[in-house]
């Protein structure tokens, strides 16, 4: 039986070495298909006019700030979070709607790109854990097979290091499941951002 296990481990650790951690040798621990972005660029999701005057701005009008939180939340719907932006910038007055719809997006903007950037900084830990838990099983794997192969086994340790293989195989396999979904969160946020700005230019229109 804890041959069978030993193989699964390995199978566990083939799988990811196909996958492979990093697909971008520049990003060497950049785990995803898809190609890092370190950030989201400005002229990719904004076409309005500049924000160059805003900047960090909308972090002293709170009623901006408080709305930035609400529509950044993934927790809010997109159709919501449109609809929100449309009754937000009709209630200013017609001078002030570019203005107010500038500080917006600059405060979405930065909230997202920095959410974003936290999302892939977590990745990339959790790569280096993976790094360092393939290491330490592929050991333990070695160290069972050695005992198994002993001319007296005790099986009380090949028990032993049996089941604490399982765990850490169990975790390694977690977290690759995990690290598959969580990839696609960063380009997530970049398509929020894109149809957020582009909720508020027409609104601001």
């Amino acid at each position: 039986m804890n041959w069978r296990l030993a193989m699964m481990a390995l199978l566990a650790l083939a799988a990811s070495a196909e996958n492979g951690f990093a697909a971008d040798p520049r990003y060497p621990d950049w785990p995803c298909a898809q190609a890092k972005v370190p950030e989201i660029s400005l002229a990719a999701v904004w076409a309005g006019p500049p924000l160059d005057d805003v900047q960090d701005k909308w972090k002293d009008d709170a009623k901006v700030s408080a709305l930035v939180a609400k529509l950044a939340a993934r927790r809010t719907p997109l159709d919501e979070a449109e609809k929100t932006i449309a009754e937000f910038l009709s209630g200013a007055a017609a001078a002030e709607k570019a203005a107010t719809g500038k500080l917006l997006f600059a405060g979405l903007f930065d909230t997202l790109n920095a959410q974003r950037s936290s999302v892939m900084s977590g990745l990339e830990r959790v790569t280096r854990k993976q790094r360092e838990a393939a290491d330490k099983i592929r050991s333990d794997v070695v160290s069972l097979q050695e005992l198994q192969s002993a001319s007296s086994p005790d099986q009380a340790k090949i028990d032993e290091l049996g089941n604490q293989l399982t765990w850490e195989t169990r975790i390694f396999e977690d977290r690759r499941r995990v690290v598959k979904f969580v990839c696609e969160v960063p380009t997530a946020i970049d398509q929020r951002l894109f149809a957020l700005g582009r909720a508020i230019q027409q609104d601001m229109e």
